[in-house]
């Protein structure tokens, strides 16, 4: 998706720049960002011999076709002890430097916001979708995570190190799960990079094999779904289409938790204090027990992560149809990551969600403010140096990170909200099925489709609770203020 600074979507472009402010977010790059940037003519370089050179690996990305910020990389390799998995992550440190105006501007949003507008992007496209992506057929600098992945699919052996790599080719999601699905051919692109087609089934069978150890520990599989704006030629919102959840995303997926489970085991063997991402044991987890029970199945009265992926697991099989409305009213009764401080030799809260003790977001630098911060830590725990950040920074940076994600999605829906106002404004009186997406006193949810949208019970929510099925009628639209109330017409049954 284009910056918004670049491809302005009419009226949703000024809606979104206002929610940015009014959110606590900066929607432009200041003039010192500006200068700085016009101070960096091409890519970080590396000293000779100062790095592993591993330009000659088959690495490839896979991404959303329309991405250019590409931060990482993957590629599979065999040895005598097996199959190796290597994820190669941007080195954005190397052009980005801490306490630099591009880096305070990155620091007060911490994220890239991604609106139905547009993106406003955490670093200047000139480096997050050039000088400090991993571009197709370009060197860079890079870290890389390096796993040995056994048969049942754990990572038995992990190393971090510094190297120099090259993106061979630059392959779409949607492309790959096609032809991994066997419903279509090799993207180009793979057909012209000698081994590619065999080196991602490789990934591919590993991937898999990641993921079913994972759940066997708990780890949860949901499905939620993701919505894209679709624009017409002129410009012109169209739709709001749902963004499926695929074989290669979930191959993407699979390599990525592994990698940030190992960046943090790395950082703790170190000694190093860490920004960690966490996910506490859900606090309405007897609204979890009661859904189950709804769908015929049963769960303890304390929370149990592998009870829940075991539950989750037999209703995709038993209702694929409803099963992404059951992933979002768990994932919302879940409630939200945040970030918090490891210290070593202390007890980690853990990812309830991932069933991961040690988890720290580190493969999306271009794109998190947590996972440059991470990147730095990293390279000081290689090269023996003190830390970059002392205990204290790193808990104001935590509560900062989590607030402002906080913010960035608050803007995201408020955004998505308008676009969809926008394309209800002629339906209203129209009836809507929908689920209960949040329940509290501050206000009641409800999901529809055709377009994917949240909106406001306003009228005749009481009783409901999050994961109940209704049917409700639209009242307002108002693209302006990203407002979409409904009325309760009664539940479905």
């Amino acid at each position: 998706m284009d910056a918004v600074g670049t491809s302005a979507r009419g009226p949703l472009a000024a809606i979104a720049h206002q929610a940015m402010l009014q959110r606590g977010l900066q929607p432009d790059f200041p003039a010192a960002v500006e200068a700085q940037l016009a101070s960096i003519s091409g890519p970080a370089r590396a000293n000779a011999g100062a790095l592993r050179d591993l330009r000659k690996l088959a690495w490839c990305s896979i991404d959303n076709g329309d991405s250019r910020d590409l931060d990482q990389l993957s590629v599979a390799q065999q040895d005598a002890h097996g199959v190796r998995i290597l994820v190669a992550i941007a080195d954005v440190d190397a052009l980005v430097g801490q306490g630099s105006p591009i880096d305070g501007h990155a620091a007060l949003n911490t994220t890239s916001v991604y609106t139905a507008a547009g993106v406003f992007p955490m670093l200047p496209e000139k480096l997050s979708t050039d000088l400090t992506s991993l571009g197709e057929e370009e060197d860079r600098l890079a870290f890389v995570v390096d796993m040995a992945v056994s048969p049942e699919g754990m990572v038995t052996q992990s190393d971090v190190y510094r190297a120099v790599v090259r993106n061979q080719a630059k392959l779409a999601y949607d492309a790959v799960a096609a032809w991994l699905d066997g419903v279509a051919g090799p993207p180009a692109r793979i057909a012209s990079v000698d081994g590619l087609d065999a080196q991602l089934r490789t990934q591919d069978d590993v991937a898999h094999r990641l993921e079913r150890s994972r759940q066997a520990r708990g780890a949860l599989d949901l499905d939620t779904l993701q919505v894209r704006p679709v624009f017409a030629g002129g410009g012109e919102l169209e739709d709001l289409r749902p963004d499926t959840r695929n074989r290669a995303k979930k191959l993407i997926e699979n390599f990525m938790v592994a990698a940030n489970v190992v960046t943090a085991t790395f950082l703790a063997r170190h000694g190093f204090a860490s920004l960690r991402r966490v996910l506490e044991t859900p606090a309405r987890w007897p609204r979890i027990v009661e859904l189950a029970a709804g769908r015929g199945g049963r769960l303890p009265a304390i929370a149990n992560a592998a009870a829940l992926e075991a539950f989750l697991l037999q209703q995709r099989a038993d209702d694929p149809a409803g099963f992404a409305d059951l992933s979002l009213a768990v994932v919302k009764l879940l409630g939200s990551g945040q970030y918090a401080v490891d210290l070593p030799g202390t007890e980690a809260v853990g990812h309830f969600g991932l069933a991961a003790r040690d988890y720290a977001h580190s493969t999306a630098p271009n794109r998190r403010f947590p996972d440059l911060v991470v990147q730095r830590l990293l390279k000081a725990a290689l090269a023996c140096s003190a830390p970059p950040y002392s205990v204290d920074e790193l808990r104001v940076l935590a509560a900062h990170c989590t607030a402002q994600e906080d913010n960035a999605t608050k803007v995201e829906r408020q955004v998505q909200k308008s676009a969809a106002a926008l394309l209800l404004a002629r339906r209203i009186g129209d009836a809507f099925d929908g689920i209960v997406t949040g329940a509290s006193s501050k206000g009641t949810w409800v999901r529809v489709s055709s377009p994917t949208v949240e909106g406001r019970v306003v009228r005749g929510f009481e009783g409901l609770d999050v994961g109940d099925r209704v049917r409700v009628e639209l009242l307002r639209a108002d693209a302006t203020h990203g407002f979409i109330d409904f009325a309760r017409m009664g539940a479905m049954r």
